[in-house]
């Protein structure tokens, strides 16, 4: 096919041969991407509820594994439509791939990092070091897992920021979801009030919360934790269910303000004396 027919001559009919042909063929492309890519992902979904229902998987370790097929699904179904793309505009691919090779090389040296983040991310797939859900501390970040790709892993933070962390900078993982977790509550009284009333007051509201469903174990009144400048402090501790200990607490102290308020126990609070020095007539 000669767009110029001698020379540099312009042949028109080519063209528009060309375009239609050429047209034609891309448009049947995008219209099996846009066909294919969504029907892809329903299949991937409802296979992966399959097996996980087969192997009685966790919720959080179905979609890890969800996340990451279609992850890999949408890396292969695009690099196949560039190569069917430049074939339907007669471009010859071997030569492309070929070259491709010899650029691949040159430049692999530089991206070390890249199969480092792939690696890294299949260990921490293998050893479920972390699953959609969890919620960690890696990379520098805190937050809820959203996804773990093969190159990066997404961290919600509770602030809203997504954050997009490469595999090769997670060097260690905390993962505060798995297992019960600790509330703690620390509660100051004043110096002048009965340290054994207190703890009385709080030990009831304790008990109160041991019938709380979030409570796995406790909550119990330790005692006392420490002395401050100005109170005394009063810890109590419990073991919650995961991503519930932050209400719990929250909860707590608020039950133990209006206890001890309503036995008339201080909970001390900063004050400021101000002296004002009067010069003599």
């Amino acid at each position: 096919m000669n767009i110029f027919e001698e020379g540099f001559k312009f042949n028109p009919s080519v063209v528009v041969e060309w375009i239609i042909t050429g047209g034609l063929k891309i448009l049947l492309l995008l219209i099996a991407f846009a066909i294919v890519k969504p029907l892809g992902k329903k299949a991937i979904g409802a296979a992966m509820k399959r097996m996980s229902n087969q192997r009685k998987l966790s919720n959080g370790r179905s979609q890890t594994l969800e996340k990451l097929a279609i992850n890999i699904f949408s890396y292969s179904i695009t690099f196949i439509f560039i190569v069917m793309l430049l074939s339907a505009l007669s471009i010859e691919i071997g030569p492309l791939l070929a070259g491709a090779g010899i650029v691949g090389l040159a430049i692999g040296f530089g991206a070390q990092g890249l199969v480092s983040d792939i690696v890294t991310g299949f260990f921490l797939l293998s050893e479920r070091q972390v699953e959609v859900g969890d919620y960690v501390t890696a990379g520098g970040y805190d937050g809820v897992v959203e996804e773990v790709g093969i190159r990066t892993t997404l961290l919600r933070s509770f602030d809203g920021t997504l954050n997009f962390i490469p595999n090769r900078n997670i060097s260690g993982v905390a993962n505060h979801s798995r297992g019960n977790m600790r509330a703690l509550v620390d509660i100051g009284i004043g110096y002048d009030e009965n340290i054994d009333q207190a703890m009385t007051v709080l030990k009831e509201v304790a008990d109160e919360f041991a019938n709380d469903e979030r409570f796995k174990e406790g909550p119990s009144v330790l005692g006392v934790q420490s002395l401050g400048s100005s109170d005394v402090v009063i810890r109590i501790l419990g073991k919650t269910e995961n991503m519930e200990q932050w209400a719990v607490e929250r909860d707590l102290r608020k039950a133990m303000k209006e206890a001890l308020d309503q036995a008339g126990i201080e909970i001390p609070y900063p004050h400021q004396v101000y002296v004002t020095k009067k010069e003599n007539d």
